[in-house]
């Protein structure tokens, strides 16, 4: 497996998957691209008619495959590139990718420790990486997943989560509106919302944060302030508040 790579890469759609209104999972075929380890990203380049570049960075959705790369993108408001792998990219359209990138964000597979995993709205995709290694490699580490959303809508890939293996705890918690009885009402998250047994400070897990850079930074407070090791907490954000 390949922990990191420099250079472009030709790369080709080879398949979507509709997440929500605003997001969409993409699959490219990308030969000379190792596979990443769980929380790398890749950068993606488009390339117009008439020689404009764009380029931007992605988090992976799922890794460990040699030349295939998978990521989930939501649609930023305004958004030139977002907009159109959300809405108008077609299978067989071709770009250019570079990675796998980034070493410290990234879980490894033999290691026991207890896992808790923060994230905020499309801030889940390196995380479901996380999770679907932690499947793949059969490890028994405990992981608890807290994922906050705006909306029952605004969940990236429900059924999968809801399916869960054992050892791993789901906890959906949402800002503005909730299922009908949903047990906690709409809120932003508070540090009991990230109080679990198994993954207390004195349980030393380690911690991976992702989301908008209002959610990371408002989180890794919550979680300091209850006693976590900031060596442990990890964090990875996006632009904007």
């Amino acid at each position: 497996m390949t922990a990191g790579s420099s250079g472009w890469h030709a790369a080709t759609v080879v398949g979507t998957q509709r997440l929500t209104e605003t997001a969409r999972a993409i699959t490219l075929s990308a030969p000379g691209v190792g596979g990443a380890l769980p929380g790398q990203h890749i950068d993606l380049r488009l390339t117009a008619p008439d020689g404009y570049q764009a380029v931007r960075s992605y988090s992976l959705v799922a890794t460990g495959v040699d030349e295939r790369v998978d990521i989930g993108v939501d649609r930023v408001p305004d958004g030139e590139v977002s907009g159109y792998l959300v809405d108008d990219l077609q299978v067989g359209d071709q770009m250019e990718v570079r990675g796998p990138l980034g070493g410290y964000f990234v879980w490894h597979s033999d290691d026991v420790a207890p896992v808790l995993l923060v994230a905020g709205g499309s801030g889940l995709a390196p995380l479901l990486a996380i999770l679907r290694s932690r499947v793949a490699a059969g490890s028994a580490a405990p992981f608890r997943l807290v994922y906050s959303v705006r909306t029952p809508g605004d969940v990236w890939y429900p059924d999968e989560l809801e399916a869960a293996p054992p050892g791993v705890e789901v906890a959906l918690l949402y800002t503005r509106d909730a299922p009908p009885g949903w047990p906690r009402p709409p809120h932003r998250i508070t540090a009991h919302d990230l109080v679990a047994d198994g993954f207390s400070p004195a349980d030393r897990p380690d911690v991976f944060v992702c989301g908008s850079t209002g959610f990371v930074e408002g989180a890794a407070a919550l979680l300091t302030g209850m006693g976590h090791d900031p060596a442990r907490i990890k964090t990875e954000r996006f632009g904007g508040a």
